[in-house]
């Protein structure tokens, strides 16, 4: 690659063969060094190569900081759409949006459901997403919301339900089935990181069992998605992981173990709803065309996408 060429978040995405919202993550979270000319976004062409290498032999290349990256400039949220979140479905959301939304920058953080709602509490985001069990009240992100949004109406919408289960090996050969069995000394565990919705359904149902988490191996070996979670069990690393059927679906050497039904739901403040772009997206989701698309992937319940939750 010529040292003087400048790529576009796009053609960098077609090069790495990846979404275009994952190369604004990899640009907001330093990891592929880019910067600003006007409101576009340039990559140099060394600067990708320097990351094509290091993936290579398995690095995690992190830029070190310098004038005007775009890690440390903050989008605009009047002219933007910052959408929290990992699921596929988000991506295929969101290039939908940017087809209807000419004028908006849709953009994607993947960052999970905690972390989601703590960064719309900040307005960092217009968009949180989560799939958080509270342990108590046997429900799914009402209680956290209320948490971490003190002092906000938020609206609550379904976007889809999924099924967490256990990854494990073909098989499974160490007919790991229950909570309880995560803590047999030959049982090893990865886990995922804290803030997570898989993390935290694992931490509420051990607390409700009064299982304390040392008993677990493998407790601290965290991943940042279920899909390298899958990939750890499917190479022998772990015995079992903690995740939803779609990646157990996308990774070779995997059985998946249901274990519980989750519903994963779009978090956003009540004075944005009436805006044009957050009522396009609502439209989006009550589409038959979205919602067949979606279903048709298989490992979705789209059966109250658009429908909402609560109006707290």
């Amino acid at each position: 690659m010529p040292d003087n060429n400048l790529y576009t978040p796009e053609e960098v995405s077609k090069i790495l063969k990846i979404s275009r919202f994952t190369v604004y993550e990899l640009i907001k979270r330093g990891s592929l060094p880019a910067y600003r000319i006007g409101r576009s976004m340039r990559i140099e062409a060394a600067e990708l190569e320097k990351y094509i290498l290091a993936s290579k032999k398995g690095e995690s290349p992190v830029a070190p900081v310098a004038p005007g990256p775009v890690a440390d400039i903050q989008e605009d949220l009047s002219s933007s759409m910052i959408i929290c979140g990992q699921d596929v479905v988000l991506d295929i959301l969101a290039s939908r949006l940017e087809t209807r939304l000419q004028k908006i920058n849709i953009l994607r953080r993947y960052i999970g459901s905690i972390g989601g709602l703590i960064a719309l509490y900040n307005r960092k985001v217009n968009i949180a997403t989560a799939h958080l069990w509270d342990g108590d009240s046997g429900d799914y992100n009402v209680p956290y919301v209320r948490r971490y949004l003190p002092g906000h109406k938020a609206f609550v919408i379904n976007l889809v339900f999924r099924t967490e289960g256990f990854y494990v090996a073909p098989g499974n050969p160490k007919n790991i089935l229950t909570w309880t069995d995560l803590t047999r000394p030959d049982v090893y565990f990865v886990n995922r990181e804290r803030g997570a919705g898989a993390r935290v359904l694992l931490d509420e149902k051990l607390r409700n069992l009064g299982i304390d988490s040392n008993r677990i191996q493998g407790y601290d070996k965290e991943e940042m998605s279920h899909l390298a979670v899958a990939s750890c069990v499917a190479r022998g690393e772990a015995d079992a992981g903690l995740g939803i059927e779609k990646a157990a679906m996308q990774v070779r050497d995997v059985e998946f173990i249901p274990i519980q039904k989750e519903r994963y739901d779009l978090i956003m403040l009540k004075q944005d709803v009436g805006r044009p772009e957050f009522q396009a997206l609502i439209n989006i989701l009550r589409s038959e065309d979205f919602r067949r698309e979606i279903a048709g992937m298989g490992g979705y319940d789209v059966s109250q996408m658009g429908e909402t939750v609560a109006e707290l």
